[in-house]
């Protein structure tokens, strides 16, 4: 399953690196590709919409589905 959020926030290579850790800590997920210029990420996996939100949320930025 495949799943694309839009981040706001995302400004340079370590916010992104910081953003795809905490995705990729959810338990489900499998892989996650983010376009710093779109401010989008990508999700494989089984995680849950919510959750992966909530773990964008507590790495300091905002993220919504798209």
């Amino acid at each position: 399953m495949s799943q694309q959020l839009k981040i706001t926030g995302l400004s340079c290579q370590h916010c992104e690196r910081r953003v795809g850790e905490a995705l990729v800590a959810v338990a489900g997920v499998e892989s996650v590709s983010i376009d710093l210029e779109a401010g989008r990420a990508r999700v494989e996996g089984a995680a849950e919409s919510a959750t992966l939100i909530a773990a964008v949320e507590a790495a300091g930025y905002q993220a919504e589905p798209c």
